[in-house]
């Protein structure tokens, strides 16, 4: 009922930036929450931030350097990654939760930080 596309995802040099989205579509008003997962090659997904209505949650890993943003009238969500960092590299994955305690997931989006 819900499709989710990344886009956004690339290489960038430590330091640098990247901002990624997330965008919904089919039967958005199930939506609850969106958030962000990664997972590096031989390792297991890991959460990154959700946004639940006005609050938003992160990884220690990330805070103060990742911010999440959803916009409700685009059904949209992004994720703006400062600073990034070579551990930062993994397939960056959107996820949903709707109102009918269903998880969805997007196809992935790689995100590689060079030192």
């Amino acid at each position: 009922q819900v499709q989710l596309v990344e886009s956004g995802g690339g290489w960038v040099q430590a330091g640098g930036s990247l901002r990624l989205s997330c965008a919904a579509s089919g039967s958005t008003s199930s939506i609850q929450t969106f958030g962000w997962y990664r997972q590096a090659p031989g390792k297991q997904r890991e959460f990154v931030a959700r946004i639940a209505g006005s609050y938003t949650y992160y990884t220690n890993s990330v805070k103060g350097r990742f911010t999440i943003s959803r916009d409700n009238a685009k059904d949209m969500v992004s994720l703006q990654m400062n600073t990034l960092k070579p551990e930062d590299t993994a397939v960056y994955i959107c996820n949903v939760q709707t109102t009918w305690g269903t998880d969805l997931w997007g196809q992935g989006t790689q995100v590689t930080v060079s030192s």
